[in-house]
């Protein structure tokens, strides 16, 4: 489930993004997306490829890794999002829900580190 609300678009000086085209309350799920389970062994595998950068650790272990399908791919890091994301290990699906108020046209974005307000640069960005 993707919200019709939801768009795809270039991001200043990240690529791509996702983006509102209305306002959106605090609280609401925007997407529910199924997900592909990555064993050990195929984990490893895509860890030498571009979807490494497009991965999330999966199962409270962390032993494995999923691939989310959906918009999830896209949506950009910030260590202040305005969104958060959930695993459901059960139903195979992360789902993003809002923590805030956000305007139309805004981008929407996840911390990478799973709390949404977690201040720790990710890979990619310099210390």
């Amino acid at each position: 489930m993707i919200q019709p609300y939801l768009t795809i678009a270039p991001s200043s000086g990240m690529g791509r993004g996702v983006f509102t085209s209305e306002d959106i309350e605090k609280g609401t799920i925007i997407e529910v997306s199924p997900v592909i389970v990555l064993s050990r062994e195929e984990r490893t595998w895509a860890d030498r490829t571009i979807l490494h950068d497009y991965l999330f650790e999966w199962n409270p272990e962390q032993d494995q890794a999923c691939m989310a399908m959906g918009y999830v791919p896209v949506y950009n890091h910030s260590p202040a999002s305005n969104c958060e994301y959930e695993m459901d290990y059960s139903d195979r699906s992360i789902t993003i829900r809002t923590v805030r108020d956000i305007q139309k046209g805004e981008e929407l974005f996840i911390n990478y580190h799973g709390d949404w307000n977690d201040p720790r640069p990710v890979w990619f960005e310099s210390v």
